[in-house]
């Protein structure tokens, strides 16, 4: 095969690793074009594993982007949510992908250094070995083994406990869609944990709050108040984003933007509204994601 071919043999797998550490596709895409680059000009007679070969460039390059997210979200204006990406159906059948790309996962993330989300994504999403991932974040084996264990213990204190199928995760969001489209306050109520949050992602082009709302109170009051008060019409639209249901928005017939959820115990606990134009170029077409 040549260096093209197995770059696109493996470009799916390729694009999930960027957009995992990135949280954005415009930037992983950018990741992408950059290790092509740098690949084409590897001996291939040298590599005597292309996949790991490949991985190891795109996790260098996507460490250097995130440095640059970094300073970019620092400026950003409000809350800053993971670009939404349209996912066929059929990826919520595939559990540890469903979970590696949800928005929730994708929210905790960020809450780690550079060099642990790589260490995490590599080893809990895509089942590296250490060795492997040494070699890719440039660390020594027992180091990244501890970058490793502090990160999983980072994301597990503040993920979902359990895994949420599909079909329960819909049940929810089908029932709060049933709610705000008739305005019904306790149907809001039955749906909604009591410590519920929103998190809006306006990107200072369209409205959003400015800090998470939190708490079933003020989470009802946002949504039939603000619906109430702007005397507008909300409707929304199933759709399967980062390979959880998730709801397209429209407000008076407009598309407003994309709102995914967390979901416990058959209860809504967040909510992540991204109204941000510029994240919403990913959900006109499924996007192929991998771990494989």
């Amino acid at each position: 095969m040549t260096s093209t071919e197995i770059f696109v043999s493996h470009r799916n797998l390729l694009f999930t690793v960027a957009y995992e550490m990135l949280g954005s596709a415009a930037d992983a895409e950018d990741v992408l074009q950059e290790s092509w680059l740098r690949w084409n000009k590897v001996d291939l007679d040298q590599v005597d594993d292309h996949r790991a070969y490949l991985v190891r460039i795109v996790t260098r390059q996507a460490l250097n982007r995130l440095r640059t997210l970094k300073q970019r979200k620092e400026s950003y204006v409000g809350q800053w949510l993971p670009e939404p990406l349209l996912t066929a159906p059929d990826v919520a059948d595939d559990v540890a992908l469903a979970d590696s790309v949800s928005m929730a996962l994708m929210v905790v993330l960020e809450t780690l250094s550079p060099t642990e989300r790589a260490v995490f994504v590599l080893r809990e999403a895509f089942g590296l070995g250490y060795d492997e991932i040494a070699r890719s974040v440039e660390k020594s084996p027992a180091a990244v083994r501890q970058i490793a264990h502090r990160a999983r213990a980072h994301v597990d204190a503040r993920r979902p406990r359990a895994t949420v199928s599909a079909s329960e995760a819909r049940a929810a969001l089908d029932s709060f869609q049933t709610a705000i489209e008739s305005a019904d306050l306790q149907g809001l109520l039955d749906v909604l944990s009591p410590g519920v949050t929103i998190v809006g992602d306006g990107g200072g082009v369209k409205q959003a709050a400015p800090r998470p709302i939190v708490g079933v109170d003020k989470v009802t009051r946002f949504f039939l108040g603000g619906l109430a008060r702007f005397d507008v019409t909300l409707t929304t639209e199933p759709i399967v984003i980062n390979g959880n249901p998730a709801l397209s928005c429209y407000v008076d017939g407009e598309f407003d933007g994309v709102l995914a959820a967390r979901v416990e115990d058959g209860l809504i606990t967040e909510l992540y509204y991204v109204r941000n134009p510029h994240k919403l170029t990913r959900i006109d077409s499924a996007i192929e994601l991998t771990l494989r």
